[in-house]
């Protein structure tokens, strides 16, 4: 089901769970319809006569108890790429078709990856280190240009960075469900029984897959030990994907060389990690897709399925409830090999992690 049936005779109802700031530039949804501001206390109570609901708050896990008992709004849109807080089985199970933010995201994602690999080969933490200690240390840097990266998730995130990648000279690969040979954006893309295989010949693995059952800690102890010990890896994903502690043992250890991460099992992450003080990690706090406008570009996203929702069109970004994806509609890729974020190693999603990006 691509659209949802808007309420005849009167505007919609739609409900907007704002979390701490308003969506910037609604004036136009305003124009289209009864908008209501909630926060989370009164969510319950708004949704009771909501045609649909606005998840601005796409951190929120709110919704899922206030869903009405029997039904709910027809409609729901997040404004990230996950929606793994949305598919609870009231909602999974019920009419209301579920919309997400695909394609704000991508290729700010696909530039940041893509400084952080230029950071690692040019060593520009240890620059930066270097001129605050006023120290002049001449270092030899490495080149990327050949350099092997393997991609883990192949929808639109992944798409962007291993396209941006390749740009850049890197050789690269992806890992998602279906095995494929000529990938348009990522080469030979190796199918989830071969994902320890594939992180064996890797220089860079960056992950840009949701988090289902199957992904939870798939960078784990196993994995860590088959990448190369020259190896970074980069986490634009969702935090669970890797094992934290495992992790960190493999950095103490020197078993990899490095990694950039950008999300966390637990986030804001706590001043106690261990990762704040790994002279070998970058961390940055969930911000990779946040690049300047990103939420004016949200709501305009929004606004127009709004208007297609009143007006009974299609809506754009219908995510499969089933398993937490949306169709795939990259030309030549088969279906079932795109999401929201990248079609993960493993079996169908139930759950893709949120994000205000993907």
């Amino acid at each position: 089901m691509e659209h949802a049936s808007p309420p005849t005779g009167r505007p919609p109802d739609v409900v907007v769970l704002t979390g701490a700031d308003p969506p910037p530039g609604m004036a136009a949804a305003e124009r289209l319809a009864r908008v209501r501001y909630v926060r989370e206390p009164g969510l319950a109570e708004a949704l009771a006569s909501a045609d649909a609901v606005f998840m601005w708050d796409f951190l929120s896990g709110a919704l899922a108890g206030a869903w009405p008992d029997g039904g709910g709004p027809r409609w729901v849109h997040i404004a990230s790429a996950g929606v793994d807080r949305l598919l609870f089985p009231a909602l999974v199970d019920g009419d209301a078709v579920v919309t997400n933010s695909r394609g704000i995201f991508d290729e700010p994602i696909a530039e940041y990856v893509l400084g952080l690999v230029l950071a690692f080969a040019k060593d520009l933490p240890g620059t930066v280190r270097l001129q605050g200690e006023r120290r002049w240390r001449h270092r030899e840097t490495e080149r990327i240009t050949g350099a092997r990266a393997l991609v883990v998730g192949t929808g639109p995130i992944g798409r962007a960075i291993g396209r941006r990648l390749a740009a850049a000279g890197l050789r690269v690969s992806g890992a998602g469900r279906t095995a494929r040979a000529a990938d348009p954006d990522l080469g030979t893309v190796h199918p989830a029984e071969r994902l320890h295989d594939a992180l064996a010949e890797a220089d860079y693995v960056v992950l840009a897959a949701p988090l289902t059952p199957a992904t939870h800690h798939m960078i784990g102890a196993a994995a860590l030990d088959r990448m190369k010990p020259t190896a970074r890896l980069v986490n634009v994903g969702r935090g669970r994907l890797v094992d934290e502690d495992a992790l960190v043992a493999a950095l103490r250890d020197g078993r990899i060389a490095g990694a950039a991460l950008d999300v966390f099992a637990d986030e804001p992450l706590p001043p106690s990690s261990p990762f704040w003080d790994l002279p070998q990690v970058i961390v940055s706090p969930h911000m990779s897709g946040d690049a300047v406008g990103w939420r004016d570009e949200l709501v305009r996203l929004f606004t127009d399925n709004l208007a297609r929702f009143t007006a009974g069109r299609p809506l754009r970004n219908v995510v499969d409830k089933r398993i937490g994806h949306l169709v795939p509609d990259v030309p030549g890729v088969p279906a079932g090999t795109g999401g929201s974020t990248g079609a993960p190693p493993g079996a169908p999603a139930t759950h893709a992690h949120p994000r205000g990006r993907g």
